[in-house]
């Protein structure tokens, strides 16, 4: 008998002030998470409407999703990872701070091995204190990870980690990603490429593969380029195996946000009522596909 299709809906939890245009990278405009709320006066809270809103859809087509939180939204929204750990989601880790780990240009580190263990030993938990459960996934802010990154979340007892994205447009790890697709894979130790066996998982995003391999995991390019595409990519690597398909709480909002942020003006131009369509459109497909849809955590068998 086939075994039946099976993806993840995973969902990152960050604010408008997150991205590296506003925190956390080399060309932000604040240093860091930190130094925004020592200096920002004005409102901050994006997030917590949105996330209520993907909660009441994630009920209502009864779909248990892996949530990749930032630590510091524990502080900074009171009650809404509990109510994430309610609805009965798996919590999993999207940094500290959501500050980038390596450089975006050099892929260099922008912090050593042992601060980026401080930090996301902290991270963890925080999480797992106000979950009550044992985080055992991690997604890299911004997407930038590198194969040093998984022997340090291994050692901090993470099992898998879901962050590579592979494609023809850009590549935001320090790996050539050469014998990587979109299907699960255990990577090699201080490395991204795959090897036969390792307690630790990859779990890269899809991509549509026309002889230029076009990302489609969601986010950004769910906004930019719609779901059909989207759904292109999802469908075949669907054929490869086990995929993923994620999008940010804040791509449903639907009120401006704040007019700040460095080299990236139109990050936010799509987003809201239209980006929650084509979510909808990709859950009804995988639906009416008898795709399960499980939480990362489900999918380490």
């Amino acid at each position: 008998m086939a075994r039946q299709a099976t993806a993840s809906l995973t969902v990152d939890v960050e604010d408008w002030y997150h991205i590296p245009s506003v925190c956390g990278s080399t060309f932000s405009q604040f240093r860091d998470v930190d130094e925004f709320f020592e200096k920002w006066d004005s409102r901050y809270d994006y997030l917590t409407n949105s996330t209520e809103r993907v909660l009441k859809i994630l009920d209502q087509y009864k779909i248990p999703a892996t949530f990749f939180v930032v630590a510091d939204v524990i502080k900074h929204y009171p009650g809404l990872v509990e109510s994430i750990v309610e609805h009965g989601h798996e919590i999993a880790c999207h940094g500290l701070h959501h500050s980038c780990v390596i450089d975006s240009r050099t892929k260099k580190p922008l912090m050593n091995p042992d601060d980026f263990r401080r930090v996301t030993a902290k991270a963890k938990g925080d999480l797992e204190r106000i979950s009550g459960e044992r985080v055992i996934g991690y997604r890299a802010p911004n997407a930038l990870i590198a194969g040093w990154m998984i022997d340090v979340l291994e050692d901090l007892g993470f099992k898998y980690d879901s962050s590579v994205s592979v494609n023809s447009l850009y590549n935001k790890s320090d790996s050539e990603l050469r014998g990587v697709s979109s299907a699960p894979y255990h990577p090699k130790h201080h490395e991204l490429e795959p090897t036969e066996y390792r307690d630790f998982v990859e779990f890269p995003w899809p991509y549509y593969d026309l002889g230029f391999k076009i990302p489609t995991g969601g986010g950004p390019m769910l906004r930019f380029l719609g779901a059909h595409v989207i759904l292109q990519g999802l469908r075949q690597s669907l054929r490869r195996g086990h995929t993923v398909f994620y999008f940010h709480c804040i791509d449903i909002a639907d009120e401006e946000f704040p007019n700040i942020g460095n080299k990236r003006p139109f990050y936010w131009a799509i987003k809201g009522m239209m980006v929650e369509d084509r979510i909808l459109r990709i859950i009804r497909e995988l639906r009416d596909r008898g795709i399960a849809v499980k939480p990362l955590r489900e999918m380490l068998e």
